[in-house]
């Protein structure tokens, strides 16, 4: 709850900014529709314009740039420590106020970033010498970056993008979306309020008290943002792009599953459950639509069932796919399908529901047979039901797999004891992520291998983001004669 100082201080501080704004004749002077103290208390971080919020982080940018690794390291250690002694705290209020997900997974997010790479890229150093001298290559700050965070995941992705900015000697300013913006207010006060007790610095991430569209385009376009990160829809990454700065986007995805004749079904099923299911499916990674060939097709239904998935058959299929999207032009066969959010992130007894089934709640997944052309193939819902698409073979499985992806080249799953197959797939999907028998998420070094982020940027080729992707990269030549080391 926020108690009465606190919002005094916040309506105290936006009435202030406005009439500095008005006389600056940059704003009118009246106040917001909704005031700020029902959106998020100002402080520690959070400002009430985005001139404000960015002049902040500009400010502390030298001093972070300046830090010792050690000391970058000791602030990156707070804001995970935070991550997980308040996950459940964090979580919760996340849950409340997005109502997308699930709890227990929205924990697991934070808790898990541990994961996300820190400081300990930065310590590599490259450098080459010769007879003409010694050259040495830098990883320099870019300075302030302007970042974007989605309504499915607020706090973990500003969390992993914030680790990897100020392990790189950045700053950053935060816009999330409406949707999750308490949340990512109220963590991001509790970073910053720790990181100034125990290291003297303020301001190292900041955001805006209310948040939208028109102030992400603020952040684009304010001269003193160096570098962009848009985690969003299509509509915030093309604002991003007007701007003429470096945009680094995190796109959307489709990911497509194939299971051949040779996979372990019964592995592969549970696999697929894990990774469809979490957070309700609103991982941009998650297993969108299985395409199986039909040998083994019967099999692996049965598999999904032991695993604990429920099968729908087609009218419930049917009843849930008009409950799940509406079509342009009023009718299923008329042009593109568009997902209606009612249903988005919502639990698979909720789905059950509107499919005209009652399920337990302890089912996590419901899976069901449609053909290739069907909206739960081609569209991204973010929903816990995956369409099972037969296929007489691997290369048909593949050929499915490219169109239902889109050319999005984010993820592909397959399972497979052939690596031939494997091979196959990987060079055809040609995608940032590719996993091979292990749940989506084994792509991102929580259940296996690779780095960890919640921005995964596939239109402008940068992958899973690390500390070196907010880096510009700096060529330091001495020459051999000034060093005599030759």
């Amino acid at each position: 709850m926020v108690n009465r100082e606190e919002m005094v201080a916040a309506i105290a501080q936006e009435v202030v900014a406005r009439l500095q704004l008005h006389l600056a004749g940059k704003v009118p002077a009246e106040p917001s529709a909704t005031p700020p103290v029902l959106r998020a208390v100002a402080g520690d971080g959070v400002f009430a314009t985005v001139d404000m919020a960015v002049g902040a982080a500009a400010a502390a940018q030298p001093k972070v740039a300046a830090m010792s690794l050690e000391d970058r390291g000791r602030m990156i250690a707070i804001i995970r420590r935070i991550c997980c002694e308040q996950a459940e705290q964090l979580g919760r209020m996340e849950m409340e106020e997005t109502k997308i997900g699930r709890l227990d997974h929205k924990i697991a997010k934070l808790r898990a970033m541990r994961h996300v790479v820190g400081v300990e890229q930065m310590e590599r150093i490259q450098a080459r010498s010769d007879a003409a001298g010694l050259c040495v290559i830098e990883r320099a700050p870019w300075g302030v970056i302007g970042m974007v965070l989605p309504a499915t995941h607020s706090v973990p992705t500003m969390v992993s993008n914030a680790i990897n900015v100020l392990a790189a000697g950045n700053t950053a300013v935060f816009n999330p979306h409406p949707a999750g913006a308490r949340v990512a207010a109220h963590a991001l006060r509790v970073f910053n309020r720790e990181i100034g007790r125990t290291l003297g610095l303020a301001n190292v991430i900041t955001t805006i008290a209310a948040p939208d569209i028109e102030t992400a385009e603020q952040i684009f376009n304010h001269p003193d943002v160096a570098l962009i990160c848009v985690t969003g829809g299509p509509a915030v990454v093309k604002a991003a792009m007007k701007s003429g700065k470096r945009v680094i986007a995190a796109g959307p995805g489709n990911p497509p599953v194939v299971v051949d004749e040779t996979a372990d079904l019964e592995a592969a099923a549970r696999a697929i459950l894990a990774g469809a299911a979490f957070d309700n499916n609103l991982l941009c990674v998650g297993e969108k639509e299985i395409f199986v060939v039909a040998s083994v097709a019967d099999d692996f239904k049965r598999a999904m069932k032991t695993a604990g998935a429920y099968e729908l058959d087609k009218a419930a299929i049917d009843r849930l796919t008009k409950a799940a999207f509406t079509f342009e032009g009023g009718g299923k066969g008329c042009a593109r399908a568009h997902v209606k959010k009612d249903l988005v992130g919502q639990d698979a007894s909720v789905l059950a529901r509107a499919a005209g089934v009652q399920v337990p709640a302890s089912v996590e997944l419901l899976f069901g047979e449609t053909d290739e052309s069907h909206p739960f193939v081609q569209e991204e819902q973010m929903m816990p039901f995956v369409p099972v698409v037969r296929v007489p073979d691997l290369d048909a499985a593949v050929a499915a797999a490219v169109r239902a992806e889109h050319g999005y080249r984010h993820t592909a799953i397959i399972h497979s004891q052939k690596l031939e197959n494997v091979t196959k797939m990987a060079r055809a999907m040609n995608t940032t992520l590719f996993v091979h028998n292990a749940p989506s998420t084994g792509s991102l070094g929580v259940d296996g291998p690779g780095y960890f982020s919640h921005t995964i940027a596939t239109p402008t080729g940068e992958g899973v983001t690390t500390p070196l992707t907010f880096t510009r990269e700096r060529q330091i030549a001495l020459g051999g004669g000034a060093l005599r080391i030759i």
